[in-house]
């Protein structure tokens, strides 16, 4: 898939609408996670004042991802936009900006999990460049629901303005205003429910529930001059939730009758046949593990599954098993569930993990974080022995979840090393001891002929599932040409009833690295893999600075390269010959030393003896001294 090329589109300042709840600080914060890499320079031109590059608007059809784009023309007065910043072609990520007649809403912020090939990264956050300069046109971001890929990026998007009002129902704005206390930001917040209807600027906003993974999920459909987009955010249609409340097929069907402009889709199943599992299926299962398990039971889980953990409580109660929570994110967020009443916790069930240890194995239940194989997250550092808890022979560890793509290596990583270390590990390849919270195709089917939309955006979910997707609809009577099929930075504008790609802004990654946000580019990455594939060499010499001359060195020293001192060292006369052929040809004795030509010649040298030698391609570091 050949990525769109972006480039930048902003706005002028105008006063903000729609703000509720109580007031937070009001300055504006540097210049956070909007410093990604490869960030050109950022334009501010508003709705009147756009590039004067124009391309021709055109649709994108299923079988092709859009290809190079130019910067979208100026956004003419009664035209809506919709720029994806995350979200598309990925699992997480999850940001929509739409933006009509000078303001903007934005839909979820959410953050990417790294994969293997991005070592030392933390999390993965949309690119905040093309609102950056237009932050006081945001009249409100609406979140969803409350899973770290669509809440995550929140407190990084709040760093540059922390009074940006948040919209979501009580529990969703619960977790993240938990997590924002961490960041020391007190926002503003507006909870709503299902049925609701806010005014968010020249946006309307009705709000529909809709069954998730988590509870207190919400659909969002955003009604404007240029017509209706209904947001279904991550949705199923399970018929026997646990909390009893499911998605609203009414509101979906009388928001049909009205006129749906423009259709955006939960993607993540829709290669998935027929329709997904209740989360009533699981509890069987359950059951019968905790009924076999002779030791201590560890299952882990989302910090934010509410229903696994409700589910896990009711079992540990019925077997006589106690259970401690294990990580401070599934401490914090199944306190806050407990506190406003959607966790059930029997009595007497819950303890501290102190008290563990007073109890005989087979009492003990153990919740947990890390399902995903996160390198810091307790499940992970129990596999690796680097947890106070420790695991032994005879306990049972479950996953409690479903594979996230890009994770498998980092899950089976985990699962390896629980097995060595004697544990019986239960995953939802051997059992059904997960569900997914996504639509599959059969249920995705049945929204498309309630809603029948004149447009559709399939979102959320790697290019295959969008691409699926697109196809779900198409056999539903959707129009090809009305079938929108985007990346993340594509410019979709909805007008006259008609969605069309009209071009594409920057949207890169933006890299969180312990406390550096936006520091860390592809090279430094790049140079991460090779340093951990290839090791390194570093020589040091010292050369007289008026003749040229190796007065000192080559000192050749290496890491990660399996090969002893003697070896290394036989290189050093053929530095030694190279240096002083250089400098014979950069005029011999007398002319000025140019310290970084012959740094560049220490590294061709080394370069070629290793590639040679070693059939290796090691980092290269040359210190060239003039004495």
């Amino acid at each position: 898939m050949t990525a769109p090329t972006r480039t930048n589109s902003g706005g002028s300042s105008a006063s903000r609408n729609g703000q509720r709840g109580g007031r937070g600080s009001g300055q504006r914060g540097g210049q956070g996670s909007g410093q990604g890499s490869g960030q050109g320079q950022r334009g501010a031109q508003g709705p009147d004042q756009g590039s004067d590059q124009r391309i021709a608007p055109h649709d994108v059809l299923p079988g092709a991802m859009p290809g190079p784009l130019g910067p979208p023309p100026r956004l003419s007065r009664g035209t809506l936009r919709i720029v994806a910043l995350g979200g598309l072609a990925e699992v997480g990520r999850n940001m929509a900006v739409l933006e009509i007649d000078g303001k903007l809403l934005v839909i979820d912020c959410g953050v990417l999990f790294p994969e293997d090939n991005q070592p030392g990264v933390d999390l993965i956050l949309p690119d905040f460049s093309h609102i950056a300069d237009r932050l006081d046109d945001v009249v409100a971001v609406v979140l969803t629901h409350g899973h770290e890929d669509h809440i995550g990026a929140v407190p990084f998007l709040l760093r540059l303005r922390p009074d940006i009002p948040l919209v979501g129902s009580t529990l969703t704005l619960a977790f993240i205003e938990a997590k924002l206390k961490e960041h020391r930001i007190q926002p503003y917040t507006l909870a709503v429910k299902e049925g609701q209807v806010e005014q968010l600027g020249p946006f309307e906003c009705e709000f529909v529930a809709v069954n998730h993974s988590i509870p207190d999920a919400l659909a969002v459909a955003v009604r404007t001059s240029a017509g209706t987009v209904l947001h279904t955010g991550d949705f199923k249609m399970d018929q026997l939730p646990l909390d009893g409340r499911i998605t609203d097929l009414r509101a979906f069907a009388r928001l049909g009758e009205a006129g749906v402009d423009l259709f955006m889709v939960d993607s993540t199943n829709a290669e998935v046949p027929g329709f997904t599992t209740s989360e009533r299926e699981i509890t069987p299962v359950l059951d019968r593990v905790f009924g076999s398990a002779q030791r201590r039971l560890i299952v882990a889980s989302f910090a934010s599954h509410v229903h696994r953990v409700q589910q896990v409580l009711d079992t540990a109660h019925q077997h006589g098993r106690k259970v401690a929570f294990v990580g401070r994110s599934m401490v914090r967020n199944m306190g806050v569930a407990a506190d406003l009443g959607y966790l059930q916790v029997p009595k007497g069930v819950l303890i501290d993990l102190k008290q563990v240890d007073d109890l005989p194995d087979s009492q003990v239940v153990l919740m947990c974080t890390g399902s995903q194989g996160e390198p810091m997250a307790a499940l992970s550092r129990m596999a690796n022995g680097d947890h106070r808890v420790q695991v032994g022979a005879g306990d049972t560890v479950v996953l409690a979840s479903s594979l996230i793509p890009g994770n498998e290596n980092a899950v089976y990583r985990v699962i390896n090393g629980l097995m060595r270390l004697g544990a019986d590990v239960v995953h939802s390849g051997n059992a059904r001891v997960h569900v997914s919270g996504h639509a599959s195709a059969g249920e995705l089917l049945y929204c498309y002929n309630i809603v029948k939309p004149k447009n559709v955006m399939p979102v959320h979910g790697e290019v295959r599932h969008l691409h699926a997707n697109a196809d779900l609809a198409v056999r539903t009577g959707v129009p090809r040409d009305r079938v929108v099929l985007a990346d993340c930075g594509t410019v979709i504008d909805l007008r006259e009833g008609r969605a069309r790609v009209t071009g594409a802004v920057k949207c890169g990654y933006v890299y969180v690295d312990g406390s550096s946000v936006g520091s860390i580019t592809e090279a430094d990455l790049k140079d991460r893999l090779v340093l951990g594939d290839e090791g390194f060499i570093s020589v040091f010499v010292v050369v007289d600075s008026s003749t040229g001359k190796v007065v000192a060195g080559p000192e050749v020293h290496a890491r990660g390269v399996a090969e002893d001192t003697s070896t290394l060292q036989s290189i050093a006369p053929k530095i030694v010959d190279a240096l002083s052929q250089a400098v014979g040809q950069g005029g011999g004795q007398g002319a000025k030393v140019d310290v970084h030509q012959l740094q560049q010649v220490v590294r061709r040298v080394v370069g070629r003896w290793a590639g040679t030698s070693l059939r290796r391609r090691p980092m290269i570091i040359p210190v060239v001294v003039e004495a």
